[in-house]
């Protein structure tokens, strides 16, 4: 089945607004051909002045992050009905550096879901083993529990809705990549997750992303496995340059 690739730029905690702005100005003006969807997840406080000064089609605008609670006093959170209401369009649920370093759990990952899905966002959600999971050749085990404990909550219609993004947490930023074959491995494992509690036809639809230090010159190689529909893209997607050279990757 094919599956149109999406390319995403997780800035992360990076960039000011100036070199947020210039960055777009760039990648518009360079963004030519619809090879693949597109969206970017700037800082919190960039996305409206971003989504304000974009005047193209080929970019959609994502948070990275949205609270589990719909409204409270929960100092510098945001929630999911607060994105909506500014026009987001996607946010990224569970992503390692999320469930590390500030402890969300499974359950949590799947309020958060349910969140974005009430107020009509496309969640991103992470799912991915770290070193010692795969020193031990547990990450089947591991992956599937993600999937299990948090996505599989969701019913048939919602997970429509989900674009998965495999994290080899051990290989982003370690300089350790996961070959073409492992990225393969577990993106068709994913997949056939999917199918077991939906359908092959919702595992048919789904798209799977790539996230672990997918640069210009990993990027084809990755894209042309079957079951690899495009790449979360952290530390390269804050060079308009490279993050251009992904994106064509995917053609």
């Amino acid at each position: 089945m094919s599956r149109k690739k999406l390319i995403a730029a997780n800035w992360k905690m990076n960039l000011t607004l100036e070199q947020a702005a210039e960055w777009l100005a760039e990648v518009e003006e360079n963004l030519l051909e619809h090879h693949a969807d597109v969206v970017l997840f700037p800082s919190f406080i960039y996305i409206t002045d971003l989504m304000d000064l974009y005047q193209g089609e080929q970019i959609l605008f994502g948070a990275q992050n949205c609270s589990h609670l719909e409204t409270g006093a929960l100092t510098g959170e945001v929630s999911a009905m607060q994105l909506g209401s500014a026009g987001v369009d996607y946010v990224i649920v569970g992503h390692s550096e999320r469930r590390i370093h500030f402890g969300e759990t499974n359950e949590a990952i799947k309020q958060k879901l349910k969140m974005a899905l009430k107020h009509e966002l496309f969640p991103v959600f992470c799912c991915g083993e770290p070193l010692d999971v795969r020193n031990a050749g547990k990450q089947e085990e591991y992956v599937s529990r993600q999937l299990t404990e948090s996505l599989f909550a969701l019913s048939a219609d919602e997970i429509a809705d989900v674009t998965i993004a495999y994290e080899p947490v051990w290989a982003i930023g370690t300089g350790v990549n996961a070959t073409p074959e492992q990225a393969q491995e577990m993106h068709a494992f994913i997949r056939q997750q999917v199918a077991k509690k939906y359908s092959g036809k919702i595992a048919g639809e789904i798209r799977i992303l790539y996230g672990g230090s997918c640069k210009p010159d990993n990027a084809k190689p990755l894209f042309a496995c079957p079951d690899v529909d495009g790449g979360l893209i952290g530390g390269a997607s804050l060079n308009a340059e490279d993050f251009l050279s992904i994106v064509m990757a995917a053609k």
